[in-house]
């Protein structure tokens, strides 16, 4: 019996913003986001990438995300996503670009330091 190959080439981008990691898989499909391993409805964050470069509708996301809230995973997310769109097609990353959906928001927490209560909230200081 011989075997049909099917086209499972996927493209992967990873998307980091705070303590969130995102691992993106994008595919030819019909638009499904599958979240976790479960399938799910994209938040606007999500679509935003495709939406600009007109692939809503003919790829597959794959999404696994660890860390973070619920915000810092939406913007992981888009992150890789837009990676993701670069490294199939390299012509669109002018567009993520100018959208700013490739530049990587470097913000993280800052550490607390030893003597103070928070990374700069010092203890009330009386002069007597």
């Amino acid at each position: 019996m011989a075997k049909t190959e099917t086209s499972n080439a996927y493209f992967t981008g990873v998307g980091r913003r705070k303590t969130a990691v995102a691992q993106i898989r994008v595919m030819s499909g019909s638009g499904q986001f599958t979240f976790n391993g479960e399938k799910t409805d994209p938040h606007h964050a999500w679509v935003r990438p495709l939406d600009l470069v007109g692939k809503k509708d003919s790829t597959d996301v794959s999404i696994v995300v660890r860390g973070g809230g619920f915000a810092s995973q939406d913007d992981a997310i888009s992150l890789g996503i837009a990676r993701a769109l670069v490294t199939m097609d390299d012509t669109l990353k002018p567009t993520l670009r100018k959208a700013g959906l490739v530049t990587v928001d470097a913000r993280v927490k800052e550490r607390k330091k030893p003597g103070l209560k928070r990374a700069r909230k010092a203890p009330q200081w009386s002069k007597r």
